[in-house]
């Protein structure tokens, strides 16, 4: 299950924890965790209230056992939608959904995230884009993969002018982009990569970041 959400568990689990708190994110808060697969965030987190949500049964249930916790709930969902109230959640993330939706659905998450946040709320969200040396070497890996006909997956690349765009027509102010070539977040002590690398300096998840606040 770990391997399902491409690799890095424990790592980019804490390393995304990391960018979370950075931007705000206390004990107290509710998070909701859009995409949160096999608990890979939610699994390091500790906060009162979670909320993750995911279109696959297994992940969802794995993430369930990891995190027994009574006052979080792990939710299915078959559409474009957070299953919460208005103006309830303190943060929302997105780690590695934008890539693998459409534009038109990612700006109707943007809409959901922004109605279930309380006022002043942040949204983290990560993110693709041609203009990052690194994010265009995933991109000529598609092609290929594509011309090889052996290319089953969705891989989606958002500019930053449509994220702004995006977050104007949802009334949403960007707070901050940090580029997914460049490190970005200090690991809160040595974090271990699934190849033995030991990472204690500033690094990157590699993909960009977008900070938005309601």
């Amino acid at each position: 299950m770990s391997q399902a959400v491409g690799g890095q568990f424990e790592a980019f689990g804490i390393l995304s924890r990391q960018i979370l708190l950075d931007h705000g994110l206390e004990r107290s808060a509710y998070l909701v965790d859009v995409g949160c697969g096999a608990g890979r965030v939610a699994h390091v987190l500790e906060v009162e209230r979670y909320l993750g949500t995911d279109i696959v049964p297994d992940l969802l249930a794995h993430a369930r056992a990891l995190c027994p916790n009574p006052n979080w709930r792990f939710e299915l969902v078959d559409d474009i939608t957070i299953p919460e109230q208005d103006s309830q959640a303190d943060m929302v993330c997105f780690f590695s959904v934008v890539t693998v939706l459409l534009h038109k659905n990612s700006f109707r998450y943007l809409r959901e995230a922004q109605r279930v946040l309380k006022p002043g709320g942040k949204i983290v969200v990560t993110f693709l884009e041609f203009a990052i040396p690194l994010h265009w070497g995933v991109f000529e890996g598609t092609v290929a993969a594509r011309e090889r006909g052996e290319d089953r997956e969705h891989t989606q690349f958002v500019s930053r002018a449509a994220i702004a765009a995006w977050a104007h027509h949802c009334g949403l102010r960007i707070d901050a982009f940090y580029d997914g070539d460049r490190p970005y977040v200090k690991p809160p002590h040595p974090v271990t990569l699934d190849d033995g690398t030991i990472v204690t300096d500033m690094t990157t998840l590699g993909q960009s970041v977008c900070v938005l606040q309601k």
